[in-house]
């Protein structure tokens, strides 16, 4: 059996994807009680809000057009369904961020111990509103780097990444962590870049393996052209997988982590020092003679 994953140290790029894996499977349980307890509102309200908003795309496709008041007033209906629904997606990212990377957070301080919900929970409260601030704000800055042109959004997506583990592993501000995360990626961008290519094609698998119910009742009812009950069922079965989909952003979320800590130490060599500091302590401990 392995010994529980030591973030504080240098990996290669082979040993960030396997630790990433590594690390959730032998924190599964307790992981999994964090991730749930803290985002499970959060992920029902958005399950909820997007089978109403796509029920009302469906209602306004069988009305027949668009004169009239009766289906300007399923147009403004659909209208709040849609804005709820993007609020839940913002609340469930900016909760999964922060209950995963404050479980990270405790379990290195407390020595690669797993932390329990309600220490998680402490953590949580404490950074989920700076988060929801900053994860805005980054979020704009990342479709705006996009917009002008696409190779900008592609340079500044791992520092982006790495944005929201600098913020609650350092406890930083938003200048702090922007920062930061710039200064940690200097002569080590394309490896980031490689590695976060791979955990997010990972990731994308991943989430379309559960998505494939969707997708099989959708090429049924092209094939068979049984549009109004195919389409509810559609809708119900495409909101559940897409919002349990969502589940496996841990996969990049914990891979970012081994990645900050993998850039500091090979930058800082704060683990290092840390082991050494310690050796020195049991050192003397040793060395220190009984007393009767």
């Amino acid at each position: 059996m392995k010994d529980n994953i030591e973030f504080k140290k240098i990996r290669e790029f082979g040993d960030i994807i396997g630790d990433t894996f590594v690390f959730i499977k032998q924190n599964f349980k307790p992981l999994m009680a964090a991730y749930f307890s803290l985002t499970g509102i959060f992920i029902l309200g958005g399950m909820l809000s997007s089978i109403m908003a796509q029920l009302q795309i469906v209602d306004l496709s069988e009305s027949g057009g668009y004169t009239g008041s009766g289906p300007f007033a399923k147009i403004y209906s659909m209208g709040f369904s849609y804005v709820l629904m993007i609020i839940f997606l913002i609340l469930s990212y900016t909760s999964m961020y922060v209950s995963i990377l404050s479980y990270i957070a405790l379990y290195v301080e407390k020595g690669n111990l797993r932390p329990t919900v309600a220490e998680v929970w402490a953590y949580f409260k404490y950074y989920y509103f700076r988060m929801l601030g900053s994860g805005l704000l980054m979020t704009i800055f990342l479709m705006l780097c996009f917009a002008c042109c696409l190779l900008p959004g592609i340079y500044v997506f791992p520092a982006v990444t790495l944005f929201y583990a600098v913020m609650i592993l350092e406890n930083g501000n938003f200048s702090h962590a922007f920062e930061r995360s710039f200064k940690l990626l200097k002569d080590e961008w394309w490896i980031t870049a490689a590695t976060l290519l791979v955990i997010y094609v990972i990731f994308y698998a991943c989430s379309m393996i559960v998505q494939l119910p969707a997708i099989i009742v959708a090429m049924v009812g092209a094939f068979t052209h049984a549009e109004q009950p195919i389409t509810r069922t559609y809708v119900f079965i495409s909101s559940i997988s897409q919002q349990i989909a969502y589940i496996f952003m841990i996969i990049p979320i914990v891979c970012s982590t081994l990645i900050y800590f993998n850039l500091v130490e090979r930058k800082e060599s704060l683990g290092l020092l840390n082991r050494i500091d310690g050796l020195g302590q049991n050192s003397n401990q040793a060395e220190t003679p009984e007393e009767y």
